[in-house]
């Protein structure tokens, strides 16, 4: 994930809201809302919100991928666009998603990949036609920016899980037709792989402190979510189960981004805490260096909340479709959650 100019980029971004923020954006905390289901033979829109794609042969990819799972796919109209590192202007890039959720025809939206730039184009969402055409949105990492901003202002249920250009293995297609098409009450469960080896080491999860919670899930990338902090585009974690990964931070930024949940107030609120993978997360030197053991434990151990991690959520090859938004149980002593209610409309 290229996201070393977020900070920066977010902080344009929102310093100069007023010049470009064209669109009225609801300031009132939305209720939950269910996106309209999905079908084979829908016609689905790929939009590229973040990074440009630097191979062009990853647009085939992504429309081949969505056409194998069933779909009929419409490009979007800046989807090959790019400006710097960024798949084109703001308002080009804001507008393919704002076309996407305004076009009746369209019944999903999927992000091709991630990368950096989704947060300077959250002024410019329609989010008023977005809480008219609730329908499902696909994409992580840096799409974490998206999922958050339009939950807070819609209430709608989005979807973290695989980008379009992403990896399509026999787990993440189950995992999509189990959630999309069959529209199943689903148990997030490891995937355990012994191996060649006298115990069990690929996806493990470790319970930090053993408990069941109930509540509404919420999260995502860490370095985006807390680069969020402050502004009205990060949801109410009131009572929330929150989950979070990241890929390629040392453990002393990861402590800072844990730092600033604990005080921007989002870590008292919450009544679970998953964390999936930190992929490339091991400290790279220096005069000695917390763990990611150690800063779990200072934040979370004493929230005496029900915690664990190793999840299979983040840059990871197999990786859960998370519905954020949604009600779900958790339980950290088998390292699993499930949904307690339906996700789509009837």
């Amino acid at each position: 994930m290229n996201k070393r100019n977020f900070l920066k980029t977010l902080g344009i971004s929102l310093g100069s809201l007023p010049l470009f923020s064209s669109i009225s954006i609801p300031s009132e905390e939305a209720g939950t809302t269910l996106p309209n289901p999905l079908k084979k033979g829908d016609k689905v829109g790929l939009i590229s919100p973040s990074a440009a794609t630097s191979e062009r042969i990853q647009f085939q990819f992504a429309k081949e991928a969505l056409e194998a799972l069933g779909f009929e796919v419409k490009l979007g109209e800046n989807l090959k666009n790019r400006r710097g590192h960024l798949a084109g202007t703001d308002e080009e890039r804001a507008n393919d998603l704002n076309s996407m959720f305004s076009d009746a025809e369209i019944k999903a939206v999927i992000c091709i990949r991630g990368g950096s730039g989704a947060a300077r184009i959250l002024p410019l969402i329609d989010y008023k036609a977005i809480r008219k055409n609730p329908k499902p949105i696909l994409g992580y990492s840096d799409i974490t920016a998206l999922h958050n901003a339009i939950h807070a202002k819609t209430g709608l249920i989005t979807f973290h899980g695989p980008n379009g250009s992403g990896s399509w293995n026999s787990f993440n297609v189950k995992q999509f037709e189990s959630m999309f098409f069959n529209r199943e009450l689903m148990t997030f469960e490891n995937e355990v792989v012994k191996g060649d080896d006298l115990v069990v080491k690929q996806n493990r999860i470790q319970t930090l402190r053993s408990g069941t919670a109930k509540g509404k899930i919420l999260g995502g990338n860490l370095t985006v979510l807390t680069s969020l902090s402050g502004t009205p585009f990060l949801p109410d974690f009131k009572n929330s189960i929150l989950f979070i990964e990241d890929i390629g931070e040392d453990p002393y930024k990861i402590d800072r981004m844990m730092s600033t949940l604990k005080l921007n107030g989002t870590l008292e609120k919450i009544r679970g805490f998953i964390f999936g993978q930190c992929t490339d997360c091991n400290p790279s030197g220096g005069y000695g260096s917390l763990t990611l053991d150690d800063i779990l434990d200072d934040y979370i151990l004493p929230l005496n909340i029900p915690a664990y991690k190793g999840a299979m959520i983040g840059h990871v090859a197999k990786q859960f479709i998370v519905p954020i938004g949604a009600e779900v149980e958790m339980d950290a002593d088998s390292g699993t959650f499930r949904l307690l209610h339906p996700v789509f409309k009837d």
